[in-house]
């Protein structure tokens, strides 16, 4: 008789607020762990969560999911950081800089006392700036640790794009790059539906297509966050189905390319900043960070975002 196989495929999600606990529910939908830890300092809510999302298991998954604590992360595959203050309406992502990064510098400290292996994915804001501190306290390999960066913008672009245009999002190609914020860089040389560039695909069906039309979806992609968080407070749907489909590229050893930021290691002339870029996500993380041509204009506002992201991570420099 054949012995029980045990799934290693293994996920910590530290914060269990309404993104940790979103995040893990999308896992357990999407099967792709075979255990998940939620670990958060308010037990007793983290233990009611994990319940809750355990009641539907049995009709979508097997995965062993449950309320833990720090010693439960030794042998993850991946840790998801998802602790620190949300935003609150009229705030921006950097506004939350240095209340969370010394929140993280304590999850890290508590992280360190088990960490045995595995790839830690940071989705807190500002996440450019968590990113790089928790890669500076972790001294981990180039790529260990990544945070979600441009993912959810570039998501958003690509659905403003295909509403524009009155398409499938699926064969929609774009990315954002830089900042996840304000200093967000679209990258319009690139953008196309199927393979034809969106100008020659707009000219060809006669859908109007000029430098107004093309602010107004940068604008609207841009503040997207902001009127979700007007609206209802929170946001946490869209940004934990990105983690999930990082989450597989990781665990289920399936390699993909998308906008995450991790610390530039000299890409586009620059070094100690740390932002979005397109990226091959595997099981170690960002395996490479993908180098292009962008037009002038681009490069230049790449470049004047680095420089603000840079001047906030010196400001942080004694956490």
């Amino acid at each position: 008789m054949s012995g029980f196989v045990v799934d290693k495929r293994k996920i910590a999600i530290i914060g269990a607020g309404y993104v940790g606990a979103s995040i893990a529910y999308a896992l357990t939908l999407k099967d792709i762990a075979g255990e998940i830890v939620l670990i958060d300092i308010n037990a007793e809510k983290t233990l009611g969560e994990a319940m809750d999302i355990c009641h539907g298991i049995p009709s979508v998954g097997t995965v062993n999911m449950y309320a833990g604590d720090y010693c439960d992360i030794k042998d993850c595959n991946l840790i998801i950081i998802t602790a620190g203050r949300g935003r609150r309406p009229g705030e921006t992502r950097l506004d939350l800089a240095y209340e969370n990064t010394k929140i993280l510098f304590e999850v890290i400290q508590k992280i360190k006392l088990y960490y045995t292996q595995g790839v830690i994915m940071i989705v807190s804001n500002p996440v450019d700036v968590l990113t790089h501190k928790v890669a500076e306290w972790m001294s981990l390999p180039d790529g260990m640790v990544f945070g979600t960066g441009c993912i959810l913008d570039t998501s958003r672009f690509v659905r403003n794009i295909a509403d524009y245009v009155n398409i499938s999002t699926g064969v929609v190609n774009a990315y954002v790059v830089g900042e996840h914020g304000d200093s967000q860089v679209p990258l319009w040389k690139e953008v196309s539906i199927g393979a034809i560039p969106i100008k020659e695909y707009c000219h060809a069906l006669n859908i109007p297509w000029n430098d107004v039309i093309r602010q107004s979806i940068v604008n609207k992609t841009k503040n997207m966050g902001a009127e979700i968080i007007a609206r209802k407070g929170k946001m946490h749907y869209g940004i934990a189905t990105c983690v999930c489909f990082l989450a597989d590229a990781i665990i289920n050893h399936r390699p993909t390319i998308a906008p995450v930021c991790s610390p530039l290691q000299g890409e586009y002339g620059l070094t100690d900043v740390t932002l979005s870029v397109p990226s091959v996500i595997s099981s170690a993380g960002v395996q490479q960070r993908i180098q292009e041509k962008w037009d002038k204009r681009e490069l230049q506002q790449f470049t004047q975002a680095a420089e603000k992201i840079k001047s906030k991570i010196q400001l942080l420099s004694d956490i």
